[in-house]
């Protein structure tokens, strides 16, 4: 069946390979500039992004044609290669072979885009891996409101 009208708002975070800090300040906007061109050329579009040392995290609101999985695959592949062939890193570069993808609604699209380009300033305050541990505890907690809790 066709679907003429999606809300499909998805936060992805993906990390550097063994959480390595190789993506440098010089290079960071034209990564970026990459990957909203990658997200826009499948149907969908990236409304904020900002590519961290070790991670970077995007908005999108995807296609229904498109499923996070391969939105995230087609991302990583593609920008994987042109960081490799554009030699936008010291060395070799790879994303982790796992990714987060967490769903937005749509009335905290806004607050996700400010939360996305704020980052220099929240990682000031919170490390990657506590931000990361957060994010995977609160979508635990919200994903399983009736679970019992001991």
């Amino acid at each position: 069946m066709k679907i003429d009208y999606n809300n499909l708002y998805t936060h992805f975070i993906f990390t550097t390979l063994h959480r390595l800090p190789v993506i440098v300040e010089k290079n960071r906007e034209r990564i970026e500039k990459y990957i909203t061109g990658i997200v826009n050329n499948n149907e969908s579009h990236l409304y904020a992004i900002y590519a961290n040392p070790e991670h970077v995290h995007f908005l999108v609101s995807r296609s229904p044609k498109i499923s996070e999985e391969v939105l995230a695959s087609i991302v990583a592949e593609s920008s994987e290669r042109f960081i490799n062939q554009n030699k936008l890193c010291l060395s070799q570069f790879a994303w982790q072979e796992t990714a987060a993808a967490f769903s937005v609604s749509k009335s905290d699209v806004d607050k996700v885009c400010k939360y996305i380009l704020h980052q220099p300033e929240h990682h000031r305050k919170i490390s990657f891996a506590a931000e990361y541990e957060t994010f995977v505890k609160f979508y635990q907690k919200t994903l399983y409101p009736f679970a019992k809790h001991k």
